[in-house]
């Protein structure tokens, strides 16, 4: 599989899209406040957060819902764990997505950062500062998530991979070793550019790491005439350099949300097979 990949990107690389001027860089927004959960909310992002079980755990057939309405199971399962982007868990592609890995034969959570009332949301660009108090915010998520996997009936404790896209995908670069199987990183470049003080990329060289990304993401590719960054590249190739266990995949032409395009499913269903044996 990798050979493939590197062979489309190598490919994508030559076909990124002139930067248009600065002069276009647009207004940003924000809403609400709230960057700090409470005790009320850490139990509510788990509560709230989007399940997804295979039928053979699950009765026979998938379910889908809330953790707090999750059904008795029979075994333990690969999970993944999957931060949300900006839109919460109200982007349906998530859900999809989810259904998918459990057809995988994968448990999956995606945990809900709107959770907390008056949390902070924004049109980019805004400044630095901001972004970098909601990317540790969101790592804070990580934490709560993983605690309440840890006593999941449900979820293998020594298979569970940790996944995110766009907003969601910094923290997970951001972590280091500590426990997950791999890493997928949907949507985000691992890039110093607007979104961040420093890209920060720390995972561990040995960890296995799938990073998928558009040829032209809106956002964090050249095709982003305000990007903040006129080397970069678009993608996670120079943070991961050492990591010899990583896979870059370039998308042409596809939208900032890809995780149910048919090529990127069957390079994840690929990815999880490799990295886990599962």
């Amino acid at each position: 599989m990798r050979s493939l990949v590197a062979a489309v990107a190598t490919v994508l690389l030559v076909s990124l899209p002139t930067p248009a001027s600065a002069a276009e860089t647009p207004v940003g927004e924000i809403k609400g406040s709230a960057l700090a959960h409470t005790p009320a909310s850490t139990a509510e992002v788990v509560a709230r957060a989007d399940v997804a079980l295979p039928a053979a755990i699950a009765g026979g057939q998938i379910w889908f819902g809330k953790w707090k309405d999750a059904p008795a199971t029979i075994g333990a399962v690969p999970t993944v764990l999957f931060l949300h982007g900006s839109s919460g868990l109200s982007l349906k592609a998530i859900a999809e997505w989810q259904r998918w890995l459990a057809g995988l034969g994968w448990a999956s959570m995606a945990p809900d950062s709107f959770a907390l009332p008056d949390r902070l949301t924004y049109k980019s660009p805004i400044g630095k500062e901001t972004y970098e108090k909601l990317h540790g915010f969101r790592g804070s998520e990580i934490d709560i998530a993983l605690a309440a996997l840890k006593g999941a009936a449900w979820a293998d404790p020594a298979s569970i991979v940790l996944a995110g896209a766009s907003e969601g995908a910094v923290p997970v670069a951001r972590r280091g070793a500590d426990g997950f199987r791999a890493r997928m990183i949907f949507s985000w470049s691992c890039e110093t550019n607007y979104f961040v003080e420093d890209h920060r990329t720390a995972i561990a060289p040995e960890i296995p790491v799938l990073n998928v990304i558009s040829s032209v993401d809106p956002f964090f590719s050249p095709a982003n005439s305000w990007l903040g960054n006129p080397d970069a590249e678009g993608h996670c190739a120079a943070a991961l350099a050492s990591h010899k266990a990583a896979t870059i995949v370039l998308v042409p032409g596809a939208p900032h949300t890809l995780l149910n395009l048919p090529q990127v499913r069957s390079v994840t269903a690929a990815f999880l097979k490799d990295a886990t044996g599962k």
